[in-house]
């Protein structure tokens, strides 16, 4: 997460503020619970990123019950189900900060590749709608393409161009799925120069084609 890679174990609870890039790869053994909260929504979530070790058996069904109630509001629309959903997640951000150790926490200095690869990472979140290219995160860096791409590999397990590919890649899913724009617009929008390249681009790495992905996410919208 926003340029350095972290493992994670049996009963971790992790949270990743809006804005911040992240990616976590699960093995086939994983199981777990995903909340995701909305920027716009009215509920207090974490200012930083946490990972929590939540070793008492109390936490972890406290925490699971909460998630649990959350599915059910979903599922079954009972009244006041979206002001209960609210609720839910305000008392799991209070659960989540009541997990953070107390007392100050000893300093560290992060090396000059870890500033890299995080300064690189935040300028792809922030920076992103400027459609510009690896090269030039580099130059605004005032590194070369090579060392970024090397010191990002080191610090995160993906080059700088995967990075950038990833971001585009959610960009793109969230266009699709939240919007009715047309294919020419979204590809306008995320700097491609025409729709065709922008479904080639799609395609490439996902698999499927734009359209596909969209009339998907819709369906599973209405199946839930």
């Amino acid at each position: 997460m926003d340029g350095h890679q972290k493992g994670f174990g049996t009963h971790n609870a992790l949270f990743f503020p809006a804005g911040h890039l992240w990616s976590a790869a699960f093995g086939r053994q994983c199981l777990g619970q995903v909340l995701i909260v909305p920027s716009s929504a009215p509920v207090s979530m974490p200012p930083a990123p946490l990972h929590l070790k939540v070793t008492d058996a109390r936490d972890q069904a406290r925490l699971n019950s909460l998630l649990e109630e959350i599915a059910h509001e979903q599922s079954t629309h009972p009244a006041l189900w979206r002001r209960a959903i609210q609720s839910y997640s305000d008392l799991i951000s209070i659960h989540l900060r009541r997990q953070i150790p107390s007392g100050p926490l000893p300093p560290t200095k992060p090396s000059a590749a870890r500033r890299l690869s995080q300064a690189y990472c935040r300028r792809v979140a922030e920076s992103f709608n400027e459609h510009a290219n690896m090269a030039d995160y580099a130059a605004a860096l005032q590194v070369t393409p090579t060392h970024l791409t090397r010191v990002c590999k080191a610090e995160t397990g993906k080059t700088a161009a995967a990075i950038l590919t990833e971001r585009q890649l959610h960009a793109a899913r969230t266009l699709l799925v939240s919007s009715d724009l047309p294919m020419r617009e979204i590809a306008g929008r995320l700097g491609f120069g025409s729709a065709a390249y922008f479904t080639r681009f799609i395609t490439q790495h996902t698999g499927e084609t734009p359209s596909s992905l969209r009339k998907k996410a819709r369906l599973s919208a209405i199946t839930q």
